[in-house]
């Protein structure tokens, strides 16, 4: 009987230590690794680069857009109004919603060195939802753009190239016999 009244005697002082740390602002849940890796977790994707979590083809397609029309610098003018014409003739939506959607295509890409170096990244978590359909107007619209300003087509056109290699694969024919 001793021994049952020690160890429940050692539980309660334990308890009422930790009860005590708490008080004083030391918390030991901290020590727990599940919700140190679930705290990391929503860390990265809160305070990570936002490019890299654009899971929509509507919303990546008007950040390769506009990365296309700034590979050479600034956007022009005539550029701007082009972007903002295929936005409404190829999404079907209004003026003032493509306008916002150019904005945030714009901040999101800041300077654009990010989407140049990790173009694959930025393209992958939106990849399993873009339809042939998609991935097709998709490349029509960086082509669109490519070609409105004749002073750097070059770069704007590898550009359109990688990124039409990277939508490609989804939609290549797969063989029979392939392993991976």
């Amino acid at each position: 009987m001793h021994i049952i009244l020690a160890f429940l005697g050692t539980v309660i002082t334990i308890l009422v230590l930790l009860n005590r740390l708490a008080e004083a602002g030391i918390d030991l849940g901290g020590l727990n690794p599940f919700l140190w890796q679930r705290r990391r977790k929503w860390k990265n994707q809160i305070q990570g680069n936002p490019i890299y979590h654009i899971e929509s083809p509507l919303d990546l397609t008007a950040l390769l857009a506009t990365a296309t029309a700034k590979c050479d610098g600034d956007m022009s003018s005539d550029e701007k109004k082009e972007l903002l014409n295929l936005f409404q003739n190829e999404f079907s939506i209004k003026k003032r919603d493509a306008a916002d959607l150019l904005i945030s295509s714009a901040y999101i890409l800041g300077n654009g060195e990010e989407l140049q170096k990790n173009l694959e990244k930025v393209i992958k978590p939106s990849l399993s939802t873009f339809t042939q359909a998609q991935a097709d107007s998709a490349i029509g619209i960086l082509e669109k753009v490519s070609v409105i300003d004749s002073a750097s087509a070059d770069l704007k056109r590898d550009f359109v190239d990688k990124v039409q290699k990277i939508l490609s694969k989804k939609f290549e024919p797969k063989n029979k016999w392939d392993v991976s």
